[in-house]
C-alpha cells in the first residue's frame, strides 16, 4: 500500500483536507510517530487516526448547507413580512420621526433583499431546490400564535413602541442565528461568506433599532418609556450587555439572549452560551481585564465590558423555539419550525 497515493487520492476528492488538520506535514509527523517501520496491515489503522481528525467536527447532528439555507430563508421571511406590515401601517409610521421611518424602511428594504438573495441561492445550482414559501398568514407577530394562547404583544402592529420592541428582539435573533449555524455552512465556502455578510448587517440593524429605543425615536418619549410595563431595557445600549435585562420584554424575550440547547449528539466543541458568557477561547476576559488594570475597566465594569465584546451563537432548534411564537398553529410553516 502506498500511503502517499492514498493521501494524494483523499486530496483529490477533499482539497482541503490538509486544511482541516495543522499542516500537511503534521500529516506526516503522526504517521511517523507510529515507528520507521509501519507495517502495510497497520497502515488503515494509522489512516483512520489521522482522517478522524480531520473530520472529527462532521457529526450527523450537523445541518446540511440546504437546511440552514431554508432555515435561514424562513428567518429572513419572518423579519421581512414583520417590516412589510408594519412599514405600511400608519399607527406605526405616525408615532416615529421622518429618520427613523427612513432607517426602518432601510432595514425592511435589506431583509427583503435577503429573501430574495436566499431563494436565489436554494433554486440555483448546485443545490437546485425548491425554496420554503411561507405564506404571509402564517405568521402572528402578537405572539398569540394564531389565538392558541393569550397574545404576547396584543399592540405589536399599532403601537410603535411595542413594534421597535419586537423589532430588537427579532434583530437579535438572527444575529445569533446565523453566527450559530456557521459551522455548518463551512462546506461551502461561497455560502459561509454570503451568510457571514448578512449576519453582520443583521447586528447593524440591531444596533440601529437600540439606538432608536434609547434614543426616543417616537414623537411620545412617554409612550416609549411605558412600552413594555416592567421592562428594564426600553433604553438599552447600541450593544448586548450581560443577557441584556433578559430583553425588551423580559418574560417573553428572555430565550433570544439566554443559553442554547445543542442537539443530542453534537460534539463537545460545539456549545451555545448564553450573552453573558465572559469566557472566550479557555480565557475569561473579565479576569484578563482585571490583571491589565486598565482605567475603567476593572471589577465590576470588567465583567460588564467582558459580555458586550463578544456576541454568542444560538442553535438552531432554540431558534425555532423562538420563531415559534410568532407563527400560527398548524400552518406549514410551523411545522418547518417544529
Amino acid at each position: 500500500m502506498n500511503i502517499l497515493n492514498l493521501l494524494s487520492d483523499i486530496e483529490k476528492v477533499d482539497p482541503e483536507v490538509f486544511d482541516r488538520l495543522d499542516s500537511r506535514r503534521r500529516v506526516f509527523q503522526h504517521l511517523s510517530g507510529l515507528g520507521g517501520k509501519l507495517a502495510a496491515a497497520a497502515v488503515p489503522l494509522a489512516l483512520g487516526a489521522v482522517l478522524n481528525k480531520a473530520y472529527a467536527g462532521a457529526t450527523a447532528t450537523q445541518a446540511s448547507v440546504l437546511e440552514v439555507l431554508n432555515y435561514a430563508l424562513l428567518l429572513e421571511h419572518l423579519e421581512a413580512n414583520f417590516y412589510n406590515l408594519g412599514m405600511v401601517n400608519t399607527s406605526i409610521t405616525g408615532g416615529l420621526s421622518a429618520n427613523n421611518v427612513k432607517a426602518l424602511n432601510t432595514i425592511r428594504a435589506d431583509e427583503n433583499n435577503h429573501v430574495i438573495f436566499l431563494r436565489g441561492v436554494i433554486s440555483a445550482a448546485p443545490f437546485s431546490s425548491t425554496p420554503v414559501n411561507p405564506a404571509v398568514s402564517d405568521f402572528d407577530y402578537t405572539g398569540a400564535q394564531g389565538g392558541a394562547r393569550a397574545a404576547l404583544f396584543p399592540d405589536v402592529l399599532s403601537n410603535a413602541a411595542t413594534f421597535l420592541a419586537v423589532a430588537q428582539a427579532l434583530e437579535d435573533t438572527g444575529v445569533r442565528a446565523y453566527k450559530g449555524s456557521a459551522t455548518d455552512l463551512m462546506a461551502n465556502k461561497t455560502v459561509l461568506e454570503a451568510a457571514l455578510n448578512i449576519h453582520s448587517v443583521e447586528a447593524r440593524h440591531a444596533a440601529r433599532l437600540r439606538t432608536m429605543r434609547r434614543g426616543g425615536a417616537l414623537t411620545d418619549r412617554a409612550s416609549l418609556v411605558a412600552a413594555v410595563p416592567g421592562s428594564a431595557s426600553t433604553s438599552p445600549k447600541s450593544w448586548v450587555t450581560g443577557r441584556d435585562a433578559n430583553g425588551p420584554a423580559p418574560g417573553k424575550t428572555d430565550a433570544v439572549y439566554g443559553p442554547g440547547t445543542p442537539a443530542t449528539g453534537t460534539a463537545a466543541t460545539i456549545f451555545f452560551p448564553a450573552e453573558d458568557n465572559l469566557t472566550q477561547a479557555s480565557a475569561n476576559i473579565a479576569t484578563l481585564l482585571n490583571s491589565a488594570a486598565i482605567a475603567g475597566l476593572t471589577s465590576p465594569n470588567a465583567t460588564l465590558a467582558a459580555s458586550e465584546a463578544f456576541d454568542e451563537p444560538l442553535d438552531m432548534a432554540t431558534v425555532k423555539a423562538i420563531a415559534r411564537n410568532f407563527v400560527r398553529t398548524g400552518t406549514p410553516t410551523f411545522a418547518l419550525l417544529s
